[in-house]
């Protein structure tokens, strides 16, 4: 079990456990526009979904999980937290979930999979949660045109390198970058990951910054305790 401040998470049953990945875009999503309805893709845990409902005051927050013990993780951990009643997971794939979409959504999020590199390991559940193929980036664009309402905000986190590549995509469905920031490990490491935060006006001005996680190992920097310090028991 992984301990923050307001809930639990329980990650047994699941490939992918909580990572730095998930806990940055939930805490870094921007809410500044009061979302009443959120969307996680690829719920995992539900770990962004549960910062996110500890964050807003969005009566409706539904996941979205292909896993089955994922899936099961994911209502176990929302049933447990103190927001189960805004919580809601579905066991689909995204491209069964948009063939007849009922809702629109002020704010959606995604960590996706994305290893797109020919390499899979003995355990199909880890990949089909850390590979691209189970999600391509075109399926996770086309989803979020189709179901972002018209002043929603669309946010996830990629690797650097994709970065370029996906504000193209985006761009294609008339998505357009608000925010982006680049993640480090550390002062003197590559650029690791993009936080990108992306809305249906064109002409927003692109906020840019950089995050630097740790001045050394286990020595975090002021910007990541404060973005983080009210999840994380030990800031």
């Amino acid at each position: 079990m992984f301990k923050f401040k307001q809930f639990a998470i329980q990650q047994d049953k699941t490939a992918m456990k909580v990572g730095t990945d998930g806990v940055l875009l939930g805490a870094w999503a921007p809410i500044d526009h009061n979302p009443f309805s959120v969307l996680d893709i690829g719920a995992g845990t539900g770990i962004i979904a549960l910062m996110l409902a500890q964050r807003t005051h969005a009566e409706q927050i539904d996941a979205l999980e292909i896993d089955e013990d994922a899936y099961e993780q994911a209502v176990e951990n929302f049933e447990s937290s103190p927001w189960g009643d805004r919580l809601f997971c579905y066991h689909a794939g995204l491209d069964e979930f948009i063939e007849e979409p009922e809702d629109e959504y002020d704010l959606i999020v995604s960590n996706p999979p994305f290893y797109s590199e020919d390499y899979k390991s003995e355990n199909e559940q880890r990949d089909l949660a850390r590979f691209q193929d189970a999600m391509p980036f075109e399926e996770l664009v086309e989803a979020a045109d189709l179901l972002l309402s018209e002043n929603g905000i669309f946010a996830l986190i990629l690797p650097y390198k994709e970065e370029e590549n996906f504000i193209a995509l985006a761009k294609e469905s008339e998505l357009y970058p608000l925010k982006i920031t680049r993640v480090k490990g550390t002062p003197t490491s590559n650029i690791k990951r993009s936080l990108l935060a992306f809305s249906r006006n064109e002409k927003a001005a692109i906020e840019t910054d950089e995050l630097i996680i740790e001045i050394e190992r286990h020595d975090y920097t002021s910007e990541y305790k404060e973005l983080t310090k009210d999840f994380y028991l030990k800031f």
